[in-house]
């Protein structure tokens, strides 16, 4: 098993939504006493995603699969995750996230646009089977620039 995998659904690798994620992931890690986590930026698999054998595209869904603990998040795009991010997550096999726990995270830029994106990203994983943390972990995007501060609350408040 992969232990921690971050999996950033920004379609721009290295964005805020993803430095989040990743502060999250490393916060949940140290709570855990787990290595720190393995990252997947989705925006970084480019036109790869679309293609069917796509070497990159196949060794970040290994790593999705091989995951104990999922952190998977998502700018809110049209009121919900994006694209690039169903896409990659359409690539497991049903029930792909059985019995692996799951924690959303969304930023948009209100809290109505974020709770709604968060429910449906919650529902996305618990199709794939997932078992997911509640509360998910929706952020304004006036928050971001406390991503640090803002990921080690929420993983200290979280009770494993």
């Amino acid at each position: 098993m992969t232990g921690i995998v971050v999996v950033s659904g920004n379609p721009r690798a290295g964005s805020r939504t993803s430095a989040l994620a990743v502060a999250v992931g490393a916060a949940i890690a140290e709570q855990l006493g787990s290595p720190e986590p393995h990252v997947v930026e989705v925006g970084s698999l480019g036109a790869g995603l679309l293609t069917t054998g796509d070497e990159a595209t196949r060794a970040a869904v290994a790593v999705i699969s091989e995951a104990n603990l999922l952190v998977v998040a998502t700018p809110t795009y049209k009121g919900s995750y994006t694209g690039v991010l169903k896409v990659l997550l359409d690539q497991l096999p049903a029930q792909a996230l059985a019995g692996k726990l799951a924690v959303p995270v969304v930023t948009a830029g209100v809290a109505p646009q974020a709770a709604a994106a968060e429910a449906l990203l919650r529902q996305l994983l618990v199709e794939l089977g997932a078992i997911v943390v509640r509360p998910g972990l929706p952020v304004l995007e006036a928050e971001l620039s406390e991503s640090t501060a803002v990921a080690q609350k929420y993983a200290a408040a979280l009770d494993w």
